[in-house]
């Protein structure tokens, strides 16, 4: 793109998909942060891998070789897909930086794989390796009990259930729902999720004990206050973001520092803007989709619990945290990446690789709760919990069967029927007109012939 030049973001047939996408405007400035540096890279693995080779002792100790080699063997897998895998569809802060997060997702993966193959025992235990205090069961924190909002049995502070249910997920909850809601982009979906998650909960407090809370904790905690907030501030922001310009100018060709300071800072917002627009119910390609994600969300949220109880981690161990920050980090993309092969699937051929790999993670994350402990995930659910699921997948097969299927049918019919009426109409006239001309012309020859024999008489 040549320098000062006007482009519009995404793809060229915006008109035919209908995307709501901004125009950007940028210098093309091309500096040192922005080159390749494939080179650079490799001589500094090179450096690194001759210093252990040559100059390093190798300590004898099996299990710290093991650990070591395993930890090196996924660096060099990440300096590889960093400098060389594909570019995905957001580019700030850097591309580099979304790229690591694609390398580490297969390295995920491949882990999560290994446990699937393990025993139960030995897949437990592997965890040890990585922090020894993990590998030993604990119990989960039950959220119900007393459920009173004011307890006067407790006069000093009456109020202490509330104080109790404030810990540090309460601004996890409104952090997670807010980054959610960045990279849904739809309020109505992110509602849909919200409420459906505590639905959830209620649904398997039978097989985990900290889906057992008090009914405020559900829906005027969670739902109102953590989940409503982060969403409610999230549609904010995206509303600021879709009306923000988007100009870029290379930090060098701005003259004042004030100006630098914003350019550096404005380095951590996206490049461009795009506005989902998911419209679930204008065809069933786009139906389908919107279900397939919420399913998605919901089942790596349960995920989220189940596997901290399968393979015995603490609520609040830093690996927990860490799989949270990494689905942070791929999360939009992956849904950027939905979008677009919903969307426009002329352009977009075929779902995107970290699209791809985000539902394999999801999907094996499953199987290994299955695996872990299949005694808790077949706990048989109460029967009024499964009637309610039922009919709700029923009213769902009911409104999808007449909008996309007995709704068309019914309007094709009726537009078909309504051209055959206008057609018919339109011929009636015609052949009218043609008897009356017919019946003139037998009148006018009539005529004629009686002045003939008239004249002959």
């Amino acid at each position: 793109m040549a320098k000062g030049e006007w482009k519009r973001s995404g793809t060229d047939d915006l008109q035919l998909t209908g995307r709501s996408e901004c125009e950007v405007f940028d210098d093309g400035t091309n500096t040192f942060f922005w080159r390749a540096h494939t080179l650079t890279v490799l001589f500094i693995l090179t450096c690194a891998l001759v210093y252990v080779t040559l100059l390093e002792e190798t300590p004898h100790d099996t299990a710290y070789n093991t650990k070591r080699g395993i930890v090196a063997s996924i660096l060099v897998f990440l300096c590889f897909g960093v400098t060389q895998a594909k570019d995905g569809p957001f580019t700030r802060p850097h591309p580099a930086y979304w790229r690591f997060w694609l390398c580490v997702s297969v390295v995920y993966e491949l882990f999560l794989i290994f446990i699937l193959f393990q025993t139960v025992h030995d897949g437990r235990q592997f965890m040890k390796y990585i922090d020894p205090k993990l590998g030993v069961p604990l119990p989960e924190r039950d959220y119900g009990g007393n459920c009173l909002i004011y307890d006067p049995g407790h006069p000093a502070d009456p109020f202490h259930n509330i104080w109790d249910k404030i810990d540090g997920f309460v601004p996890a909850h409104f952090l997670g729902w807010y980054i959610k809601t960045l990279m849904i982009r739809d309020w109505w979906m992110c509602m849909i999720i919200s409420v459906m998650f505590e639905f959830l909960e209620y649904s398997l407090e039978h097989q985990l004990p900290n889906f057992s809370e008090c009914w405020w904790d559900h829906w005027i905690m969670d739902v109102l206050v953590c989940n409503g907030l982060g969403i409610y501030c999230g549609m904010k922001t995206l509303g600021w973001l879709s009306m923000k310009p988007y100009q870029w100018q290379g930090l060098w060709n701005i003259p004042t520092y004030k100006g630098k300071i914003k350019r550096i800072a404005f380095q951590f917002t996206p490049y461009s803007w795009v506005k989902f627009e998911w419209r679930p119910a204008s065809n069933l390609r786009r139906w389908l989709a919107v279900l397939g994600i919420i399913f998605m969300f919901l089942l790596a949220e349960l995920n989220t619990f189940y596997l901290k109880f399968v393979l015995w981690m603490p609520p609040e161990h830093y690996l927990v945290l860490l799989r949270l920050v990494f689905f942070v980090n791929v999360g939009g993309v992956a849904m950027r990446e939905i979008y677009d092969f919903m969307d426009d699937p002329k352009f977009h051929k075929k779902l995107g690789q970290q699209a791809w790999i985000v539902a394999a993670i999801t999907v094996t994350e499953f199987l290994i709760v299955v695996k872990y402990d299949p005694n808790t995930i077949m706990l048989p659910i109460p029967f009024f919990v499964t009637q309610c699921w039922t009919l709700g997948m029923v009213l769902i097969l009911i409104w999808t069967l007449w909008r996309f299927f007995i709704r068309d049918i019914t309007l094709r019919y009726k537009e078909t029927r309504r051209r055959r009426q206008e057609g018919s109409s339109e011929r009636v006239p015609g052949q009218a007109d043609g008897s009356n001309l017919a019946t003139s012309g037998r009148s006018k020859l009539n005529g004629s012939m009686d002045t003939v024999r008239h004249r002959k008489s």
